[in-house]
């Protein structure tokens, strides 16, 4: 076979992982903001700052009511046009936005409030700025005390979930994922430098990373896959808040010592061969 006749067959060749981190950055695509609009209406009340340094913009927390029930909702925010995205950093927190959102957390455990997390990051922002501020520490910091916060956690990965700066809304009883979302420890273009030291060969990382929904929930990184919801779907928000309520109202049952035993035992099952 002739090289221009390979070519042709590598551009036919069909990526359908590449496909879903492609639906997951559309800037069309509904974010946390929307999810929480459509989920909780007028009832979410944002809260700010991380009482140290400043308010990242790029984490959207507060509390709302989840039918009779006070709940905290914390989610990672793209922006949904050029202005708001610059202001929202484009979805990558600072570590004054990880030390809000664990700020939220310990006053929901105080409390008893049920935590649910919204996930949309490329990752965390690897600025100069971010990395004096301690982002490792303060992504660290959440990690740890998100394992043993008892309260009960529901992370939902509603578009990228990128590295450790998703990873740091993530340490929850259940974790699910839109079906048009990726989980994923690296980028497949970062991956794909570091494989090959050619980016373009994203796509073929993206397959090995193994980071769609279906991919993840077969490997039992998760736990339910949500179909995508369009935004005049508005049935599909009540299944949705339904769904989050029961799972809320089925770990807010257990005392704490279950519940963060079971959600120790979770991460624990995760690679687990046989």
């Amino acid at each position: 076979m002739s090289n221009a006749a390979k070519e042709k067959d590598k551009e036919k060749e069909s990526f359908p992982a590449y496909e879903k981190v492609m639906a997951a950055r559309d800037s069309k695509k509904l974010t946390a903001v929307d999810y929480i609009s459509k989920m909780f209406g007028d009832s979410f009340i944002e809260l700010h700052g991380d009482r140290r340094f400043s308010d990242d913009k790029a984490v959207v927390g507060g509390i709302a009511m989840l039918y009779d029930t006070p709940v905290t909702i914390i989610g990672i925010e793209k922006g949904r046009n050029t202005k708001e995205r610059v202001e929202r950093n484009f979805g990558q927190a600072h570590p004054e936005g990880y030390r809000k959102a664990l700020r939220l957390m310990k006053q929901a455990e105080k409390f008893h409030r049920p935590v649910l997390c919204l996930v949309d990051t490329s990752g965390a922002y690897p600025g100069i700025g971010a990395e004096e501020r301690g982002q490792g520490q303060a992504i660290a910091e959440n990690l740890m005390e998100m394992m043993t916060l008892k309260t009960p956690v529901l992370t939902i990965v509603i578009g990228e979930g990128g590295s450790g700066g998703a990873l740091a809304l993530a340490v929850a009883d259940e974790v699910w994922m839109l079906e048009n979302s990726v989980y994923s420890v690296i980028s497949p273009e970062g991956c794909a430098s570091i494989l090959w030291k050619d980016s373009s060969k994203a796509p073929q990382a993206a397959e090995a990373l193994r980071m769609t929904a279906q991919d993840l929930f077969d490997l039992r990184v998760i736990e339910r896959i949500i179909r995508q919801p369009r935004a005049d779907d508005q049935a599909m928000f009540e299944s949705l808040k339904l769904l989050v309520s029961r799972t809320f109202e089925k770990n807010l049952a257990l005392d704490t010592a279950e519940l963060t035993e079971q959600r120790y035992a979770r991460f624990r099952r995760i690679g687990a061969i046989g």
